[in-house]
């Protein structure tokens, strides 16, 4: 069964898998910020919305504790 997403959500899930396979850890907020230039509260408030969703977990106030709960299968390539 495949995930139903925005384009939006799609592409940042997609940069938590791709970001997370490259450098052994999660991005910090900062650098999603830097990869959509978008502001911290857009990139804050989409973490929340796939949190719950359910395609993400994290742990509150633990830097880079983000974890895709969804098989690789279903994130979208990376635009």
């Amino acid at each position: 069964m495949m995930i139903r997403t925005t384009k939006k959500q799609g592409q940042y899930l997609a940069f938590l898998h791709y970001y997370t396979k490259m450098n052994g850890r999660p991005p910090a907020e900062y650098e999603m910020e830097r990869y959509f230039k978008v502001s911290p509260p857009s990139v804050h408030q989409m973490i929340m919305t796939l949190e719950k969703k359910g395609f993400i977990t994290r742990i509150p106030g633990q830097a880079r504790s983000i974890q895709l709960l969804i098989p690789r299968a279903e994130v979208p390539d990376l635009d």
